[in-house]
């Protein structure tokens, strides 16, 4: 069985992208992007334009995972019309690519290592670091991590942690956090001015809120789940990680396809310049990659999901609260 690098390097031959195969998956799902957008927008009975609504939030997660990928470039690297195209999409969809970038670039390099502070991830402490926390400490870990915060991460995780914040820190290096600000203000108020607030709700609020709550929920649910593995100290290494604190979240083929195969994120972790269409050609090809720790979609494991709250050193597993003070306790 291989692993580390002897693993990456099995992955390599599936970094190669087609142009043509890429743009099509681009492409088409831009295209149906903007379909369903626009039948939000202008029909005229609510019940459709919702239906249109929520087919634009779905596909607006698919988007995501391809300027996630062209960022990560794996996918059209050197096409100036990509470049054009994405940098659009992250002026009006509130992923300004520096913020992004920086965050998402450092999670890559820290995934499963212990934390009480979010850098573009979710915080892992440790029942000890539990114990010794403030009260503060304690509240600010259990909102990052709350279900609602989730919920809402069309504020709580794009516009304040992805864009604002980033803005606010460090005006000069992220002025593309105030051009998507900028941007996705001017679409809404545009929206609102022409075709009323039910247009604006109907275009860009609500698929907006489905959209991230459902981004915000997979990112949790990738990297918080039950049987993960934390490696800590000497014993970590970045193809461990990718395969002991990364799931892979078994979906049905239509969840799949609109989620762009980010399920298969153990995989991903293992080797970023796989383009998001060939990660379930690697699992399929690749033996040591086939029997990850799974999670999926069934509110038993969304449940499992949010009680792993903590890891548990002396007992090499991932914990809730209850569990970490009954332990404590005993």
């Amino acid at each position: 069985m291989r692993t580390g690098q002897d693993l990456i390097n099995a992955t390599v031959p599936f970094t190669e992208a087609s142009t043509r195969v890429s743009w099509w998956h681009v492409g088409s799902t831009f295209a149906m992007l903007a379909a369903a957008l626009t039948g939000a927008g202008v029909l005229a009975w609510w019940p459709l334009r919702l239906a249109c609504s929520v087919l634009a939030a779905l596909l607006m997660a698919r988007t995501f995972i391809t300027f996630h990928d062209y960022m990560h470039r794996a996918i059209l690297v050197r096409s100036r019309v990509a470049r054009v195209l994405f940098s659009v999409y992250s002026a009006l969809s509130l992923t300004p690519p520096r913020s992004w970038k920086k965050s998402h670039n450092y999670h890559h390099g820290h995934v499963g290592q212990i934390s009480s502070v979010s850098v573009g991830a979710f915080p892992m402490m440790t029942t000890k670091m539990w114990r010794e926390a403030t009260r503060a400490e304690r509240a600010s870990y259990r909102i990052i991590r709350h279900p609602l915060t989730l919920l809402a991460g069309y504020f709580t995780i794009f516009f304040l942690n992805v864009t604002l914040l980033p803005l606010l820190q460090d005006p000069k290096h992220h002025w593309d956090s105030l051009l998507a600000l900028v941007g996705h203000a001017a679409l809404i108020t545009v929206l609102w001015l022409v075709g009323g607030f039910a247009t604006a709700f109907f275009v860009v609020l609500l698929p907006m809120t489905i959209a991230s709550a459902l981004g915000s929920y997979l990112f949790y649910a990738q990297h918080s789940f039950k049987d993960m593995h934390i490696l800590q100290g000497d014993e970590w290494s970045y193809p461990d990680a990718a395969m002991e604190s990364s799931s892979y979240l078994k979906l049905n083929r239509v969840m799949q396809w609109f989620t762009g195969n980010i399920g298969f994120h153990h995989i991903h972790h293992l080797n970023v310049r796989i383009p998001f269409y060939r990660l379930p050609e690697a699992m399929a090809a690749i033996p040591e990659l086939q029997s990850p720790i799974t999670t999926t979609l069934k509110p038993r494991d969304i449940l499992d999901c949010f009680r792993c709250c903590l890891w548990d050193e002396e007992r090499q597993k991932v914990v809730s609260y209850r569990e970490a003070a009954r332990f404590a306790a005993a």
